[in-house]
């Protein structure tokens, strides 16, 4: 399975970037190139342990629609979510805040599985992971300058 991770320096506490990224309102801002919007489950404010959102996104020139849990919940430490509906057979996205003098690294560890079997092995390495690191750190940039201008 192909594991993307992206590191972010944010001149900003790891409480405030925590809590920015998993907040609905925040992800709506920051994912504005491919349309996103909460359908369904938590659709606004803070997400917690247990909670589940819907999106409705353009990804690919495709609208989808993907259904994500949070599953583990350390806060301000770190938050993991796993899809529970969706395009891929299988979506982890790990979220880390580290503590570093003047902010805060945010790491982000997405990993996946294309559906399409050894086809989708192929995919997955010359195009999907491509793709999906791009939207990845588009969103960090867009978290960060969120948390560095509040």
């Amino acid at each position: 399975m192909p594991s993307i991770r992206i590191e972010t320096a944010i001149v900003a506490p790891p409480e405030r970037c925590f809590d920015l990224a998993r907040d609905i309102d925040a992800h709506v801002r920051s994912t504005a190139g491919t349309h996103e919007r909460a359908v369904g489950g938590v659709t606004t404010g803070l997400m917690g342990l247990g909670d589940e959102v819907t999106w409705e996104a353009k990804h690919l020139g495709v609208r989808q629609r993907l259904t994500a849990r949070i599953t583990r919940f350390d806060r301000p430490r770190m938050f993991q979510d796993e899809m529970v509906r969706g395009p891929f057979a299988s979506m982890r996205h790990v979220h880390e805040f580290v503590p570093r003098d003047g902010g805060t690294t945010m790491v982000d560890t997405f990993t996946f599985k294309s559906p399409l079997g050894p086809l989708g092995v192929i995919v997955d390495r010359l195009f999907l992971a491509g793709y999906l690191r791009r939207f990845l750190i588009s969103r960090a940039a867009a978290l960060k300058e969120m948390a560095e201008a509040s």
